[in-house]
């Protein structure tokens, strides 16, 4: 699945939280409706069977509340994607990542193998499940982590254990620390934390760009990894690290080793990082022009780095919707010409499901901690919506999303409101941007005085006054995005190229 991830550890971010979000993109020339939800204890599957691998999985410990944001058809699985649980654990999964073909030859991916023939049969040869994937990995996890380590320490067991056919991305958050977790073939894996000052970029591909295996093999301080990481890395020749005669070969270069660099990346992974760094280190770097230090297309671009300032939401989500503004590259854009705009692949694209933006605050207690910001659709033209986790449901309009088209769902509100603003992207801009502003601040400002006035409270007993807090906040959210959707409308309306008048003539 197509995403962009950016980690905001918890001294580089504006309050002292930590920030885990990431898009979640349908795949080239698909659009997956999504929906948030809220799963209870009784509503965790005991016993799992993926959709797509037909692994079955017994579920035996007792699941937590936790928030999910499932694909709103369950013809494919469920699709969890994102979440925090009852002890303030947040889940993103997962980034979809490129890998290469010396890693998939060392530990092949864990497919599914279909089944052919007649049971009974002498040439009947069973079905064989594949591994866990991004389908699975939300719900086999989230519901039973009690840390962001101990979400790594079981996702990499169930990894081991059971494989995986896909390559991905994972990150883990609590209050204290982000974990950003990266499978490596079939049954490998490592993890890293994110340095407390620094935030992290990830367009799709294997990311982390410096490991220590010693660490991973002992206190675990900043790394963790597969227990067989070392043994199997030597047998394969995997490090491709240059070291002077004697040094040890404990810190090495993952993204070198397993990731990979391929004329496709260039377009469509990698400039998505550059944009991300550009935008939150404009003066660390020279970005633009035939002397930049760092180019859109280069393979240095570092995975965590420190900010010029420190981050608000309003910068993640500027983030995550960028189509290079500024740039030659922008597809709105008057800069460059025909072969430069649209060039590379936008954060902010047509293909964008959903942003979850999970936000663990340090300054408040345990019932007000999380909060989940969502946003549906296309980000160039939507708002990030600040929602209590600590709920036993979440808004109808948020809620509710079908197959069907209705205005009555904010996911198909906003994919309306951006496919008709699109091509009159001048026309409506303003409008767009005047709806982000009010509709974003004065849904920052219900969920402010939701947190002055449960503030103190127990856990369970917050739980009511908060999920009520989430209903003003999206009954706010209803009437904001249906006026802009009347005002992007007329817009359209005007520009349609049927137009005609009898002062025309």
């Amino acid at each position: 699945m197509p995403c962009t991830t950016l980690l905001v550890g918890k001294s580089a971010s504006y309050d002292g939280s930590t920030i885990i979000a990431r898009n979640e993109d349908s795949p080239d020339g698909e659009f997956t409706p999504k929906k948030l939800a809220v799963i209870h204890p009784d509503q965790q599957p005991r016993t799992y069977r993926s959709v797509l691998s037909h692994l079955e999985l017994q579920l035996g410990e007792t699941p937590m509340r936790y928030t999910s944001v499932p694909n709103a058809l369950d013809n494919e699985g469920v699709w969890a994607e994102a979440g925090v649980n009852e002890r303030n654990v947040a889940m993103s999964a997962t980034e979809t990542l490129t890998t290469n073909e010396r890693v998939l030859a060392a530990d092949p991916m864990v497919e599914l193998r279909p089944g052919k023939g007649t049971p009974g049969e002498a040439d009947y040869v069973p079905e064989v499940p594949g591994g866990i994937g991004e389908e699975d990995m939300v719900t086999l996890v989230l519901p039973y982590a009690t840390s962001a380590r101990d979400g790594v320490r079981r996702l990499g067991a169930l990894l081991e254990q059971h494989g995986t056919y896909e390559m991905n991305g994972i990150a883990f958050s609590d209050v204290d620390e982000i974990w950003w977790m990266e499978t490596v073939g079939g049954h490998h894996w490592i993890a890293r934390r994110v340095p407390d000052d620094c935030y992290v970029t990830m367009p799709n591909q294997l990311g982390i760009d410096a490991f220590d295996l010693a660490d991973a093999e002992g206190a675990q301080v900043e790394c963790m990894a597969s227990a067989d990481l070392r043994a199997w890395m030597t047998e394969h020749h995997l490090d491709l690290t240059l070291r002077d005669e004697g040094e040890p070969a404990d810190v090495f270069n993952p993204r070198e080793a397993f990731g990979s660099a391929s004329d496709a990346d260039h377009v469509y992974n990698t400039p998505r990082a550059w944009a991300m760094q550009r935008l939150l280190n404009p003066r660390s770097n020279l970005w633009d022009g035939p002397d930049a230090d760092l180019r859109p297309e280069d393979d240095d671009i570092p995975w965590c780095r420190t900010p010029e300032r420190k981050i608000t939401m309003e910068d993640v989500k500027r983030a995550l919707s960028l189509h290079y503004q500024g740039t030659p590259f922008d597809p709105y854009g008057r800069a460059g010409s025909d072969a430069t705009r649209g060039h590379y692949r936008p954060i902010g694209i047509n293909r964008n499901g959903q942003l979850a933006a999970i936000q663990l605050r340090p300054y408040e207690g345990e019932a007000t901690r999380a909060i989940q910001w969502m946003a549906f659709g296309s980000n160039p033209f939507n708002v990030l919506v600040p929602l209590f986790a600590n709920v036993d449901e979440m808004p109808e309009y948020l809620c509710n999303t079908t197959a069907q088209v209705s205005t009555e769902s904010f996911y198909w509100a906003n994919r309306l409101v951006a496919a008709l603003a699109d091509p009159h992207f001048n026309e409506c801009c303003a409008h767009i941007e005047r709806y982000q502003l009010h509709a974003g601040a004065s849904m920052q400002a219900l969920a402010n005085e939701a947190t002055r006035k449960a503030r103190g409270m127990g856990y369970d007993e917050a739980a009511p006054e908060l999920a009520q807090a989430n209903q003003r906040i999206a009954a706010l959210l209803r009437t904001e995005t249906d006026a802009l959707l009347d005002k992007v409308l007329f817009a359209a309306s005007l520009g349609m190229r049927n137009s005609f008048g009898r002062s025309d003539g």
